[in-house]
């Protein structure tokens, strides 16, 4: 045995170890049942902090650590725990949500598999466009309307600057799908500060009650429209960019406003302007379902039609007439759709 060994000898009976302080506690996996919690709406997003409406009071809240992953988004039912007075420096814990009555979700891209949730618990999703400046996109207003309808959200087309394009040849191609529209302009020769919206009584009348998302390309008017709406809403405004016709991306997070009660009371949630509108969470065979001015001619397509092949029965269908005159239009977009879903066609982003 080498020098000095011996000094290792019975090393393990002679060690001395701490006790664990904590090893005679048992292990639980149940969770407090915050029997106190009270109810609230959340109603805006600011770096982790939750704007949470409790009855008539905003709380500011962080998510409770029992929550570990599970997101949070504008439009949660949620229960909260701690300081819930409202008062500056407050802060209350999210400890549960609610389950969601709907979802509206929406991917990077149709290749992307990670969802992206906007909003929960809406009950209408306001599509915004311009007639111009910029540009109307009907693509893009297709693959919100397949969002809506995956999502169990009543559509709404919201077109704005009818004073500087005529909206009927748009209106028609929608005609099919009998999506109700609205239809505002601004009265650009009034000499007062705040120009003058027309339309708006009517939009006003056909969101009184509900719960309402607006979606939209950036700089078509969707912040103008929530504070013409809503009375002290400061939402920031824009404008287009000359060069790109796109707009610039005015508001940053998505925000819920009460609608007044004398309008009809609900919810107007507006969300910072999108550029794409991915579809990976919807499968290619149900984008056909929420075309339903093309549907019935799908009964003449063979078995496993891609809807986007020779031998599928919506060419003929849509040659004689039968899914109106806006058919040709309507399929190509559906046909755009699929192939954009199933990653062959880039170019339907915008």
């Amino acid at each position: 045995m080498g020098r000095g060994a011996d000094r290792y000898e019975d090393y393990e009976d002679r060690v001395r170890s701490r006790p664990n302080p904590r090893g005679t506690r048992p292990r639980t996996k149940d969770r407090p049942a915050h029997e106190d919690a009270v109810e609230g709406r959340v109603v805006g997003i600011d770096r982790g902090r939750y704007a949470v409406l409790v009855a008539d009071r905003a709380v500011t809240a962080m998510k409770a650590r029992e929550l570990a992953r599970k997101g949070i988004v504008v439009g949660d039912d949620v229960a909260l725990v701690g300081d819930v007075s409202g008062s500056a420096d407050a802060l209350a814990r999210i400890v549960r949500v609610r389950p969601r009555r709907s979802v509206l979700r929406r991917t990077a891209d149709d290749t992307d598999p990670v969802e992206r949730v906007i909003v929960a618990n809406a009950d209408q999703l306001a599509i915004v466009t311009a007639l111009a400046d910029p540009e109307p996109r009907p693509r893009m207003i297709d693959r919100c309307l397949v969002a809506a309808y995956d999502a169990g959200l009543s559509p709404l087309l919201v077109l704005t600057k009818a004073d500087l394009a005529d909206p009927a040849g748009f209106l028609a191609t929608y005609q099919g799908l009998a999506v109700p529209a609205v239809v505002t302009s601004v009265d650009r020769a009034s000499a007062t500060p705040e120009r003058l919206v027309h339309g708006l009584d009517q939009l006003a009348a056909a969101l009184a009650g509900r719960i309402t998302v607006l979606v939209g390309h950036s700089g078509v008017g969707k912040s103008t429209l929530v504070n013409e709406l809503v009375p002290g809403a400061t939402r920031s405004t824009g404008r287009v960019n000359v060069v790109t016709g796109r707009g610039r991306h005015t508001s940053t997070s998505a925000v819920a406003l009460p609608l007044p009660e004398a309008t009809g009371g609900g919810w107007v949630i507006d969300t910072p302007g999108v550029r794409s509108f991915g579809l990976a969470h919807v499968a290619p065979e149900r984008i056909v379902e929420f075309f339903d001015d093309l549907l019935p001619g799908t009964d003449d397509c063979p078995r496993g039609c891609s809807h986007d092949e020779p031998e599928c029965g919506l060419d003929a269908y849509v040659e004689a007439g039968r899914a109106g005159a806006a058919g040709p239009a309507r399929l190509d977009s559906l046909r755009r759709l699929l192939r954009a879903r199933a990653g062959e066609d880039r170019s339907d982003r915008d």
